[in-house]
């Protein structure tokens, strides 16, 4: 509990710092005209890794090796699942710049 406990403050302290960086990623994203969409999707993505990590340090601190083991794979899918219409849009920009035969 302990270890869940000092996370959890820790996180909270750190959350000003994580919304600049939101809010910088978000302003890039803007400026690039990058679709709101794929932005949104990253920092999911993100936030998923950072969970599953942390989901998964406080089981092993625990002696959970495999609760941990089964949590960073969940993690990794969702992440998975998650990033599939990104790679689709990215692989079809790059197929729009190959020239086509036939």
């Amino acid at each position: 509990m302990l270890t869940v406990f000092v996370g959890t403050v820790i996180f909270l302290f750190l959350l000003d710092r994580i919304q600049d960086i939101f809010r910088m990623v978000q302003t890039l994203a803007n400026e690039a005209r990058v679709q709101t969409v794929y932005v949104e999707t990253i920092l999911k993505i993100i936030g998923i890794a950072y969970i599953a990590e942390f989901g998964a340090q406080i089981s092993k601190d625990a002696g959970q090796g495999a609760i941990a083991g089964k949590i960073e794979l969940g993690g990794k899918i969702l992440i998975l699942a998650m990033a599939i219409p990104i790679l689709t849009a990215l692989i079809e920009t790059i197929l729009s710049f190959l020239p086509m035969k036939g």
